[in-house]
C-alpha cells in the first residue's frame, strides 16, 4: 500500500488529488495547488502504482490501482477526506466514492473519465477553435495528434505549460502503464453502476475536450443528488493548465459547499 507522496504545509481537512494517466504528483500539484491556494487544506497528492516514484507493486488492471489507494488512504489520512481528480484520477476517485463511500467527504472531478473504452465515449464533433500558426511547434511531432484533440485554449504558453506538467516527477512504469491501458481490467467492474453518492461533488469539463467529452459526464450528475456541473469553452482534457481562474473559482464554489470547510 505504499505511494509516493507530497503534501503542503497546512494543518486544515486533506484533499487528496489523484493524477491523470501516466502523469506523477508533481503535475498534479501543477494542476491543483493554484486552485486550493488560501484554503488551508492539507493538500495530498501520491504517485499511482506504477506512476512517477511509486513501484508497479500491484496487478495492472484499474481495480488493484483502486485497491491500492483505499487502503493506503485507510492507512495515512483521516478519513472521510476530500477526493479529487483529473481524467484517470477522477475516474478513479469516482469508483472510490461508488466502492468505499466512507473513505470520502466530496468529489472534485475535472475532465472525468466516465467509460474506459475509447469507442463508447460521447465525444464533441465540433471543428476546433482557431490557433495561431506554429501553437504546436514546442511539442515533439508525436505528440501533435493528442495535443490537437486534448487542447481547447489552442496557444504556445498552454502548450509549453502541458509538456512541463507532463515531463515532471518521476519516470514511472512505462511497461505496467502500457499493460494496464491496453488489458482487459482496464475498466472497472462496476464502472456503469448506478451508485448514488450524496456528498457535495463538482464536475468540470472541457468544452473541445476530444479524449473524454463532456456529454458522458453530463449523463453521469444523476449519480451525485450534491453535484455542480460545468463546462467550461476554451478548455479541453488539459483543462487546469488551460483555464486555471475559472478552475479556481469552481474549486472554491466545491469547498464552499462542503461542511467544515472555509475558503479563501
Amino acid at each position: 500500500m505504499h505511494l509516493a507522496f507530497d503534501h503542503s504545509a497546512e494543518t486544515g481537512p486533506a484533499v487528496v488529488c489523484l493524477p491523470m494517466f501516466s502523469m506523477t504528483r508533481a503535475a498534479t500539484a501543477s494542476a491543483f495547488s493554484p486552485a486550493f491556494a488560501g484554503s488551508g487544506l492539507r493538500e495530498i497528492y501520491p504517485d499511482l502504482p506504477g506512476h512517477g516514484d511509486t513501484p508497479a507493486h500491484c496487478p495492472p488492471t484499474s481495480q488493484s490501482v483502486l485497491d491500492t489507494v483505499c487502503a493506503w488512504l485507510d492507512h495515512h489520512v483521516d478519513t472521510p477526506v476530500l477526493l479529487a481528480g483529473g481524467s484517470y484520477g477522477a475516474y478513479l476517485a469516482a469508483g472510490v466514492a461508488r466502492q468505499r463511500p466512507d473513505l470520502v467527504r466530496g468529489l472534485l472531478l475535472v475532465c472525468p473519465g466516465i467509460t474506459i473504452a475509447r469507442d463508447s465515449r460521447d465525444l464533441p464533433d465540433d471543428p476546433p477553435l482557431t490557433a495561431p500558426p506554429g501553437w504546436l511547434d514546442a511539442a515533439p511531432e508525436v505528440l501533435h495528434p493528442h495535443l490537437a484533440a486534448a487542447l481547447g485554449h489552442r496557444a504556445p504558453a498552454v502548450v509549453a505549460t502541458v509538456l512541463a506538467a507532463l515531463h515532471s516527477g518521476g519516470p514511472g512504469d512505462a511497461t505496467f502503464q502500457q499493460k494496464l491501458q491496453t488489458g482487459t481490467g482496464y475498466a472497472l467492474p462496476d464502472e456503469n453502476a448506478e451508485v448514488v453518492f450524496d456528498g457535495p461533488v463538482s464536475v468540470i469539463t472541457g468544452r473541445q475536450d476530444g479524449i473524454v467529452g463532456y456529454a458522458d459526464q453530463f449523463r453521469a450528475m444523476r449519480r451525485y443528488p450534491r453535484g455542480t456541473y460545468a463546462v467550461i469553452d476554451a478548455a479541453g482534457h488539459y483543462l487546469p493548465y488551460e483555464q486555471p481562474a475559472l478552475l479556481r473559482s469552481l474549486t472554491q464554489d466545491w469547498l464552499r459547499r462542503t461542511p467544515g470547510i472555509s475558503p479563501a
